[in-house]
């Protein structure tokens, strides 16, 4: 059942790599659990930014069970300084974003989350750094060498929707299997790249499998 937590939603900037950071912190006003939930946007040139529906979908979710949350623009989107830099740069302002929550909260954990170009930066961050829970959308196995990156040693999950237009199913799916140790693969058969139509059923699905880890 989707719940209707009152939160804030607060935009500010934080200091980045190439510059000022534009992100979105948003707080349940219940007592949340000891961890912060950070959201990789798609492509910035491709219109990727925080506002995007399965961004916001996944910040969403993560609230619902209690956990508040930043998303931010990449350099380069929105109000964020710098500009597109090969998927590198876009890790550094990731880093320095889990670095100003963790300077906020240094006894809290972190949930990553990202979508498209934004799971394949979640998924680096975390081949580096420990994190509670993963969440990769549409992984995009096609445009980015997701071979080379590390095993992920922490509890993770795979979304991906079956009739994806941009990232091929198939591969996702074969990619995702070979992974050692294995990510819990959830897919929704009517699922486009974007979740057209399929924005609830993302939600009600993560918060099942989330809330019962």
């Amino acid at each position: 059942m989707i719940s209707t937590k009152t939160i804030i939603d607060t935009p500010q900037m934080i200091h980045g790599p190439a510059g000022e950071l534009e992100v979105v912190v948003s707080k349940t006003q219940e007592v949340p659990r000891q961890a912060w939930g950070i959201v990789c946007h798609p492509h910035p040139l491709h219109g990727g930014t925080l506002q995007n529906k399965v961004v916001t979908t996944l910040a969403k979710t993560f609230q619902h069970l209690g956990v508040n949350t930043v998303r931010f623009n990449f350099r380069g989107v929105g109000k964020s300084t710098g500009s597109y830099d090969q998927g590198n740069g876009e890790l550094d302002d990731l880093f320095a974003v889990i670095d100003w929550v963790l300077h906020e909260k240094p006894s809290h954990r972190i949930w990553l989350a990202g979508f498209s170009f934004g799971a394949y930066i979640a998924m680096k961050a975390a081949s580096r750094i420990p994190v509670e829970k993963l969440v990769v959308v549409a992984p995009p196995v096609n445009h980015f060498s997701f071979k080379s990156i590390p095993p992920i040693t922490y509890p993770w999950i795979v979304v991906q929707g079956m009739k994806d237009e941009v990232v091929p199913p198939e591969k996702v799916l074969k990619w995702a299997k070979k992974r050692k140790p294995p990510p819990l693969i959830l897919t929704f058969p009517e699922a486009s790249h974007f979740f057209h139509g399929q924005l609830v059923d993302l939600r009600t699905g993560l918060e099942e499998v989330l809330g019962a880890g």
